[in-house]
């Protein structure tokens, strides 16, 4: 078959598609929208045959057992169709990094359950067992193991992720690659009977042979959605919760005010599931009345997402007042200690000093209005060959270059000046009795009242 966009799934469903030759199905991407891609698949099969559904999950899944049960025939009627979600046969080095930045956007926002099962899946992925300790591999190890830098920074939550997990938090069900291998000879050979498969997999290395095979004689359903922050990526995860959402109201005959809908996305924030399930909720509480309100909004959701605090340096970066004091009341009223916003702010301003210094050296040399393909191409190498800082200068060429571009905006003097300042909040947070939010709010007034220069 081919690989397909989750949105073109319904109109190849009306189309009679789920009636071609395809049994092995793989939905890739955002969690619950490969869960809602996949039942859309389930009713499409089961209205025709009937049959079974096996649901089987990926994080306590034997995959070698679950092979045994698709290559034999099933003594019970109609199709069979076995449902593995989060599926580990795709993982490898390729995908290790995204696994990591997963596990820690989870710990980050609270979310010790998803943040343990990525952890579980690395540590598979490397064959590592539950009493070996990602906190003490030397960096070196980490970067053979995985692919990747060892992060910096403190890494004892993970290690405590998993001693509440258990001895269960090791390797579940032997090497990936060796089981991929096993399962593309069975779909080479075919599936017996009306047995199919159906797999989901929020990461996936798209250079595996198992993955080219279903794409060839199978069927994937990219429900892949750009999590950035950019407005691009802002607009499709808008997108998305906006469908979600209209599709639960039109379930329950509802409508909502648009104030309210948009008040609904900045509360719980690109969490698919948890709009519907707080949308849900919502409905329930206002019962009979045709039209949910920002009041019923305020009553039954809370804030549920932490506001990432790179939105935070993001809106103060560009300048914006009024979102950076609306995000900083969030980040306090979420219960983000104010040292911790402070730490973030300060870890900023000396990154973008950092920048503005190199931009100021006689080599290389930095032009205003650089291109990317030039500081991608010419400058960046030039810069690392120098030596200097080469941790700073990690990480994806066109994210430095973002970085480089909002340096150029800021003068050193006002960089400093914006150093002092956090210090002189600093102590005021640590002995002062005034409220924290009042301190933090006159910092960034503060630094906020400093006008750029142009150098």
């Amino acid at each position: 078959m081919a690989l397909m966009k989750r949105n073109e799934l319904a109109a190849w469903l009306a189309q009679g598609g789920a009636e071609q030759e395809e049994r092995v199905y793989l939905f890739l991407g955002e969690r619950y929208l490969c869960r809602e891609a996949a039942d859309m698949v389930q009713q499409a099969l089961l209205e025709k045959g009937g049959g079974v559904v096996h649901a089987i999950d990926g994080d306590q899944e034997d995959p070698g057992q679950t092979l045994g049960r698709i290559i034999n025939f099933s003594l019970l009627p109609g199709r069979q169709i076995y449902r593995v979600t989060d599926s580990r046969l795709f993982h490898s080095t390729a995908v290790a990094e995204k696994i990591w930045n997963k596990a820690v956007q989870a710990h980050d926002e609270g979310r010790p359950g998803p943040a343990l099962r990525h952890i579980q899946n690395l540590m598979e992925l490397a064959s590592i067992g539950v009493d070996e300790s990602l906190v003490e591999m030397d960096p070196d190890q980490w970067k053979q193991v995985f692919a990747f830098a060892k992060p910096d920074g403190s890494l004892a939550w993970v290690d405590t992720l998993l001693a509440e997990a258990g001895p269960q938090a090791g390797v579940k069900g032997g090497g990936a690659a060796i089981l991929a291998d096993r399962y593309l000879a069975a779909f080479t050979k075919g599936l017996p009977g009306q047995n199919f498969l159906f797999l989901s997999a929020e990461n996936v290395d798209k250079r595996k042979q198992l993955f080219t095979f279903i794409k060839k004689n199978g069927l994937v359903v990219d429900c892949a959605i750009d999590v950035g922050a950019s407005s691009a990526a802002q607009r499709g995860q808008e997108d998305v919760l906006r469908e979600l959402a209209l599709k639960t109201l039109a379930h329950f005959q509802k409508k909502i005010e648009p104030q309210a809908m948009k008040m609904l996305f900045e509360r719980v924030g690109f969490h698919p599931v948890a709009v519907v399930m707080e949308l849900e909720k919502v409905i329930l509480f206002v019962e009979e009345r045709p039209t949910i309100s920002c009041a019923d909004l305020e009553a039954m959701v809370g804030r549920t997402r932490e506001d990432a605090l790179f939105e935070l340096t993001e809106a103060f970066g560009n300048r914006q007042v009024a979102p950076t004091l609306v995000i900083l009341g969030r980040l306090i009223e979420n219960g983000i200690h104010a040292l911790a916003i402070l730490a973030t702010m300060r870890n900023y301003i000396r990154r973008l000093l950092l920048f503005r210094s190199l931009q100021l050296q006689d080599h290389p040399p930095w032009q205003r209005g650089m291109q990317a393909r030039q500081f991608q191409d010419v400058y960046l190498p030039a810069l690392k060959e120098t030596g200097e800082w080469p941790e700073m200068l990690k990480g994806h060429p066109y994210a430095l270059y973002m970085s480089f571009k909002k340096a150029e905006e800021f003068s050193c003097p006002m960089l400093k000046e914006w150093l002092a300042l956090l210090l002189q909040a600093d102590f005021r947070l640590k002995g002062s009795p005034l409220p924290s939010t009042l301190i933090l709010e006159e910092l960034f007034l503060a630094m906020f009242a400093w006008k750029k220069v142009e150098k």
